[in-house]
Order: C-alpha cells, then structure tokens, then sequence
C-alpha cells in the first residue's frame, strides 16, 4: 500500500512505471456529501472538478481493454428533504473527461443500511430510508475483458425444476418474444446476475463470493484495530462487492488498483482471488488500520 493522495502517488511515484498495465480500477472515492465527514470529502461543485481531474491520470494507467468501477453514494442538499444531482454530476464529468465507454450501471443495495438521512426518515418521516450506491463500470474500450460465467449464481428452485423435467410452456409472449421448446432446457451451471447486487443475499451475488466474505467476516480487520487502538475506517466497503468485480473483469495474475483504499478491502479480495494489487490512501492511521486484513497472511 503507499500513503498519500491518489495525484501525489499516481503522478510522482516510481508507480508510473505500472501505466498501461492496470486491468481494474476499482475504488470508492469520498462520496460527494454537502457536509464534511472526518475521512476528507470535497463538498459542492469543488467534487466534480475534483473527481473529473482524475480522468485522464486513471486512464493512462488502465490497459486498453481494461475496467474502471466507481462506486458513488447519494447526497442530500443541506437542510432540506432534498437530494443532491452531484453524484450523477460527477460520474458523468468524470466519465466524459476521460472519454470512457459506460459499460454498465449497477446498484449495490444494502437491505440492513441505517435510516438515513435521520431528520428526514426517523424524525420527520417524510422520506425513505437510502439503502443504495451506484457502481458505474466504465473502460476506454466498448468491450473490455469480462467474463459473467465466472459470477454465475445458484439457479433458484423453480430453475432447477424445470431443468430436472426438462419441459415447460414455450411459444410466443404478450412481450412478442419468441421462447423455444428447447431455450431454457440448457445447463449452464448458473444464473447470470442482474446489474442490481443486494449485500448478503445469494439472490443477486454469486455465493462462491459470500462464501469467502463470510469467512472473512470474523473480522481480522477490527480485531486488530482493537487490539492496536486505532480508528477503524467508518465508511468500509462491503467485501462482496470487489471480490464480484474482480472476478467478473480480471484474470489471475492481472494488476488491480485502488486509489482510495480506505481500509483496503480492495486490496484483500484482490490477494484471496490471486491477482496482483495495488492500493493508495491518504491517512496513515486507515493505511496502518489495514494491515488487519491480512493478519493471517504473510503479506504485508
């Protein structure tokens, strides 16, 4: 891990030699709230030309068929029931300055996320809680490596039915699509997930994935926090989501970047999936907090 801001480090470290060589940049920069959080967001118009300025430094790093994922949260204007557009501001001057292809959209749904905003959802109970992050893939190129075999998730029951009578009511929809007597009779060894992935659930995450994120669950990560008396980092991604990414854009062996590691989970499932990484980070204490993650391992 190196330590420091990701201009600093992309820009000036012996890292440069890495460009052109990135398969995956996955990474959640500081959402763009409209009020200051203690891990250093930019707040208001100042984040989009932020995030925007960072385009073409990601790029030069990024193999040709190579991948970027961005997860983005909401924010509210201050004071007000309101939500902000600077999310969607940001990831579309973010992605138009770098000339990426939008791949794909997708939501990270967090069933178990906190009400929030409280005033507006506990309080005054005028809204609905926000249980979503947006997760934009984007790529220099209009197909990049990706592979969904390698996601696949557990067919569900009625599939695996009908899979075993190897029949069902075919012919033509009230949609005017066309299903064969022999379409849905294939066993391709799972169901290809939708673009919207629920933490925790089976339903929408492959459970080879939740398999390793619940084993790492145990958590290393804050024990070892305790242990040390440092601050965990209090925005820590969901470990299922880049182990999802990695899998479905990556090979073994390829280059993983995270330019705002936080507390590394990045980083992490990059080393439990066999693919090299790399992962920036501006505080100290979170960058000393992440060697947690790998307590039982011999890597850092």
């Amino acid at each position: 891990m190196y330590i420091g801001s990701a201009e600093e480090v992309l820009s000036h470290h012996p890292l440069i030699g890495e460009k052109n060589h990135v398969q995956l940049i996955f990474t959640s920069p500081p959402f763009p709230l409209n009020r200051k959080k203690k891990y250093g967001n930019k707040q208001g118009e100042k984040y989009i030309d932020w995030l925007a300025g960072l385009a073409g430094l990601f790029r030069s790093y990024l193999r040709e068929n190579g991948s970027i994922v961005m997860e983005m949260g909401n924010a509210w204007e201050p004071g007000k029931p309101v939500m902000s557009t600077l999310a969607m501001k940001a990831l579309l001057a973010f992605q138009e300055e770098g000339k990426f292809h939008l791949c794909q959209e997708l939501i990270s749904h967090n069933p178990a996320r906190l009400p929030s905003p409280a005033q507006w959802v506990n309080v005054e109970r005028i809204r609905l809680k926000d249980s979503f992050t947006r997760l934009w893939w984007m790529s220099p190129s209009d197909r990049p490596k990706a592979d969904n075999r390698r996601v696949l998730k557990e067919y569900s029951e009625s599939m695996k039915k009908l899979l075993k009578l190897g029949k069902y009511n075919h012919g033509k929809r009230p949609s005017e699509h066309k299903i064969g007597e022999k379409s849905f009779l294939k066993n391709n060894g799972g169901a290809i997930p939708g673009n919207v992935l629920t933490v925790g659930e089976e339903e929408s995450i492959p459970s080879t994935v939740l398999e390793i994120a619940n084993t790492r669950a145990n958590d290393p990560y804050q024990n070892y926090c305790r242990t040390k008396e440092l601050a965990p980092h209090p925005a820590r991604m969901p470990l299922e989501l880049p182990l999802f990414f990695i899998k479905f854009l990556t090979e073994e062996d390829d280059l993983v970047l995270d330019s705002f590691a936080g507390s590394n989970t990045t980083g992490e499932a990059a080393e439990f999936l066999h693919r090299r990484w790399i992962s920036i980070e501006a505080s100290p204490e979170y960058a000393e907090s992440s060697r947690g993650r790998f307590q039982q391992l011999t890597l850092l």
